[in-house]
């Protein structure tokens, strides 16, 4: 008799994760070994424990949302956060689960949080935001075979979880593009720094524009900040410092925007009338700035109920007659012109 899923996958010379991910009937598993593994645990009288047979009943009735602040960041995330929130627990509701945010402490980006969800099954699967380009926890669930979707797209896992993200690199493209159309040629780009994978998509739509319109990529207009008010403000002078400073600023979101402005209005720059701001994601604040900040607005209450619903779709206790599926999507954003470009 197998006595545990490690004698199982050591007999299938298989990864453990591939054998939960099987046993769980998930979807990123294909049918020849999902198959396989079904067979062998018949052979060795393989039983999964009570707490494998609770994660595919969902019998803790409740998904984890991750959420993680960046140092030197505690606010940042309410105005864009807020409303996913509500659509994504209305939709979850809808299935009889509660939904629990789960912060991580800054800095730590919440492994050992993370770590003890999984390990103690205190969730039938996990959401996850802030992806970053290499994300090692989507790597950590990914071989745990614990279920699991993304607000955001990685590197890592490959396309095996569900995952619903914006589409920053055409927002990026488009924000040049009418920068461009208006006469503006020396465009600056402030993105988050650390890895977080929407600044490498606003930025690589910003520079594809760039070089389509045939100007020049220069670095000197390029900053990484943290994504809060204090990000913004530090970074936003190094960019006027260039030998040819820009007359138009793309910022990646609303609070690097704040802080960016009020750096910009101390060097007696105004902003909408010496220097066009453009926000890639729109939030209620960006209509309160002065000017009016011209940005991208997401859908964020529908994001919520659908990233609800994808990740039920991979969930064998909650997925339709098809069965679980791997649901992953990208979603436009609306420009909302205002006053300050």
């Amino acid at each position: 008799m197998a006595s545990s899923i490690h004698d199982l996958a050591r007999h299938l010379n298989i990864s453990i994760g591939t054998v939960s991910r099987a046993l769980n009937g998930r979807a990123d598993v294909n049918a020849d070994t999902r198959q396989r593994v079904l067979e062998a645990a018949r052979t060795l009288n393989y039983s999964p424990n009570q707490s494998g047979r609770s994660l595919r009943q969902g019998a803790t009735h409740s998904i984890a949302f991750m959420l993680q602040p960046h140092p030197g960041d505690q606010q940042y995330g309410e105005p864009f956060f807020i409303p996913f929130l509500i659509g994504l627990q209305a939709r979850l509701a809808e299935s009889g689960l509660d939904l629990t945010v789960v912060m991580g402490a800054p800095g730590d980006y919440q492994q050992e949080r993370l770590r003890r969800v999984v390990e103690t099954r205190r969730a039938d699967a996990v959401l996850l935001a802030w992806t970053r380009r290499e994300d090692e926890r989507i790597d950590y669930l990914t071989q745990a075979g614990f279920p699991f979707a993304t607000l955001g797209r990685s590197r890592s896992g490959a396309k095996s979880y569900p995952s619903l993200d914006l589409d920053f690199e055409k927002a990026g493209a488009d924000a040049v593009d009418r920068l461009v159309a208006r006469g503006h040629r020396r465009i600056a780009a402030v993105r988050p720094s650390l890895d977080l994978n929407f600044g490498y998509l606003f930025l690589a739509g910003y520079r594809k524009a760039l070089k389509r319109h045939g100007i020049e990529i220069d670095p000197e207009l390029i900053a990484s900040g943290f994504i809060n008010e204090a990000g913004g403000y530090e970074v936003t002078p190094q960019v006027m410092r260039s030998k040819a400073p820009p007359t138009a600023i793309i910022f990646n979101n609303d609070a690097m925007a704040l802080g960016g402005c009020k750096a910009l209005a101390e060097m007696g720059i105004r902003p909408g009338q010496d220097m066009a701001v453009t926000v890639i994601v729109d939030t209620p604040l960006c209509r309160y700035f002065s000017p009016a900040l011209t940005a991208f607005r997401p859908a964020l209450e529908p994001m919520g109920q659908r990233l609800a619903e994808m990740l039920l779709a991979s969930l064998p206790a909650f997925a339709g007659p098809e069965g679980p599926r791997i649901i992953r999507e990208v979603w436009p954003l609306e420009l909302v012109a205002r006053d300050s470009d």
